[in-house]
Formats: C-alpha cells, sequence, structure tokens
C-alpha cells in the first residue's frame, strides 16, 4: 500500500494530513491488536491464530482496495490493522515454535524473509505503476492472489508444544526478562520508525541532497538490515544474544551519529546501509529469546511484541514534535540516544539464554500441523 498512497490520495483527493490520518488509524488498530494477543495465544496458540488472521489480512486489503470513500476507507485501515497486528504476533510466536522443533536459532532468518517481503512489494508496486494500474487494482489482485496461499500455507503451521496448566493468575504473570526484552525491543522499533518516516526527508532538507539520492537511504537501509538477518543466527550460535545485542547497540549509536554528522549525502547514504547492519539483528532476538521465557509462547511474545511496536509507532511522532521544537538533525539525535540505550538495557539479559532452545522431533509434530 505504501508505494501507491499517491495513486491513493489521487483516487480519493486526499490531503497529506489525511495520509497522516490513515496511517496513524492503521498503527492504533495493530497496536490494540497486539495489546489483547495475552490472553488469546495462551488460549488459541499461533496456529489457529494464524489460520484466521492470514486470511482476513487478504481479505481487509481487499476492503482497502475497493473503499469508494474516506470513512469506509478509515474502516477498512482500522480493520487491516486488527488484522496485521494479529498475525504478527501470531507468526513470530509460530517461528519459535519452529525453532524449538528444530533446536536452534532461525529468527534472524525468518525475518530476514520481512525484508525481501518489502523490497519485492516496492517492486511490484513500482511494476504496477509501470503498467499503468489503477491503486484499485493493484492491491485487489495482490489480495486476491495472496488469500488462497494463506490458506493453503495454513495447513503447514505446527501447534505449540502442550504447557502444564496453571492458574489464571500465575498465566498473567511473565518473567521480568519479558518486559525488559519488550523495552529492548521498543528502543530498535523506534530507531527503524525514524528512518523509514524521517530519513529522506533529513536527507533533502539538512544535507541538501537530491531527492532521488535521499529515496536511496532507506532501501539502503533494508539492504544492510537484510544481509544482517541473513547471517544473524550463526552470530547468535557463535556469541549469545547477551553479547550481539550489545555490539549491535553501539553499532546503531555510531553509525546513526555518521549519518547526522555526513559532510555529504553520499557518507550519510553509505552510513544508512551500515546503521541497518546495526540494528537488524535487535527486534529478532528479544522475541526468540521472549518465546523461551515461557513454556507457551505466545503471550510472552504477544507482551514483547506488542510493547515493541509501540516504539514503532511513537517513534516517529515524538521526532515530529521535537523537530517543530529545534531542528530535525537535532531530533534525529534520539536514535544515537536509543542504540546506547539498547546496548546498556541488554547487559542486564541473562548470561545465558532464559531457556535454551530444545529440539523437539519435527515428524511427530508436523502430521499434527497437517491434519487440520
Amino acid at each position: 500500500m505504501t508505494v501507491r498512497i499517491p495513486a491513493l490520495t489521487d483516487k480519493l483527493g486526499l490531503s497529506e494530513a489525511t495520509v497522516g490520518v490513515i496511517l496513524l488509524v492503521w498503527g492504533l488498530g495493530a497496536l490494540v491488536t497486539m495489546q489483547s494477543m495475552r490472553g488469546i495465544m495462551s488460549r488459541a496458540g499461533s496456529r489457529t491464530v494464524l489460520r484466521v488472521g492470514g486470511p482476513a489480512t487478504a481479505l481487509s486489503l481487499l476492503g482497502m482496495a475497493c473503499a469508494p470513500n474516506l470513512p469506509s476507507l478509515l474502516v477498512a485501515v482500522a480493520v487491516f490493522g486488527m488484522a496485521f497486528g494479529t498475525v504478527d504476533i501470531a507468526m513470530n510466536a509460530q517461528g519459535s515454535t519452529v525453532e524449538q522443533a528444530y533446536g536452534r536459532p532461525l529468527m534472524n532468518g525468518m525475518h530476514a524473509g520481512w525484508c525481501v517481503g518489502a523490497i519485492a512489494a516496492g517492486g511490484i508496486g513500482s511494476l504496477s505503476i509501470a503498467l499503468g494500474l489503477s491503486y484499485t487494482a493493484n492491491l485487489s489482485i495482490v489480495a486476491l492472489l495472496s488469500l488462497p496461499l494463506a490458506v493453503l500455507i495454513g495447513r503447514t503451521y505446527l501447534p505449540e508444544p502442550p504447557v502444564v496448566r496453571t492458574t489464571a493468575k500465575a498465566r498473567r504473570r511473565l518473567p521480568a526478562v519479558v518486559y525488559l526484552l519488550g523495552a529492548i525491543m521498543f528502543f530498535a522499533f523506534m530507531v527503524e520508525g525514524t528512518v523509514a518516516d524521517w530519513n529522506g526527508l533529513f536527507m533533502r532538507d539538512e544535507l541538501g541532497a537530491p531527492e532521488a539520492i535521499a529515496a536511496l537511504g532507506y532501501p539502503i537501509f533494508e539492504a544492510g538490515m537484510l544481509l544482517a538477518r541473513l547471517g544473524g543466527d550463526r552470530l547468535r550460535s557463535r556469541f549469545g544474544v547477551r553479547g550481539m545485542m550489545t555490539v549491535s547497540g553501539v553499532a546503531t549509536a555510531v553509525t546513526f551519529a555518521i549519518v547526522l554528522t555526513a559532510a555529504t549525502p553520499l557518507i550519510a547514504v553509505v552510513a544508512m546501509f551500515f546503521v541497518g547492519l546495526g540494528v537488524a539483528t535487535i527486534s529478532p532476538m528479544t522475541l526468540s529469546l521472549a518465546g523461551t521465557a515461557t513454556d507457551n509462547p505466545g503471550p510472552a511474545i504477544a507482551q514483547a511484541g506488542a510493547m515493541g511496536y509501540a516504539g514503532l509507532l511513537l517513534g516517529p511522532v515524538a521526532i515530529g514534535l521535537i523537530s517543530d521544537f529545534t531542528s530535525l538533525r537535532v531530533a534525529l539525535g534520539i536514535a544515537v540516544v536509543l542504540g546506547v540505550l539498547i546496548a546498556i538495557a541488554s547487559r542486564f539479559l541473562p548470561r545465558q539464554e532464559t531457556t535454551t532452545i530444545t529440539p523437539v522431533h519435527v515428524e511427530e509434530r508436523t502430521p499434527a500441523g497437517l491434519a487440520a
């Protein structure tokens, strides 16, 4: 949808302020759902939630494509945000289940798939524009192709391992490390949101970059994230989460400081690649570690994920407010502070991961995931 926002504004005659409201409604819908996922994940499990949430996301995207006016679009966007939030939490819980089935870290590689998807979505959107497809046709095609795929892929999900039944009070109580991981993820997602929403404007207005050069910052940042995530699981196996997160936080702070003090746009664009390298593995590792903090990964991942995505929603807003009182360069300095906070908070993580990833025989669990 992001690539086709200009086409959406033309279709419904929307202002930039209205587009901001639409994006806010999407984010709030996702955040509200994420905040309610602890109990749902505890009772239903990630497999069931994904089998409902995946098709619901495709259908809500179709609703956004066909919305004839602003009120109906806002409703469709809110529903899409809620479906997206449901799927995001459930797929990370499912990722933790797969990690435990295979007995080794896999979450960074899974999140590399998100980077590939983001890059592919941009390419498909650009191709649709080149082919002259309207906003409605573009999103409708994506939704109608995604719907059967979501249903078919749903038959491959694994069930969570059985957990010991406890009291309701015990189910509500999570280990303190889950909230620490949520805070670290909050910091990391604030950095990611800051780059996505403000980097291009900073390059153009503060560094004087041409718009075509300024637009390169975010895809280069994503390329750095993709590369880091492809190798992140191997590095985690060697150095551990605590060591990797500390180094990642320091690297994020240092490289973003280079962006802010760059003498030329070219230096800043190159530095964005290294910012992506630095921050990329933090959110996958926090979710993976949260998934091993309790017997049932769903509620812990829901809690950490909800805290993290609050940073993705609030970070860019905070940057905008601070820049009104100071300057965009000063406001973006928050990203440097966030990198330092990640490094400091990581030192409070256990030296040994809370619960080691114990292999579960995949052949014993796969039939259950395929049977329903």
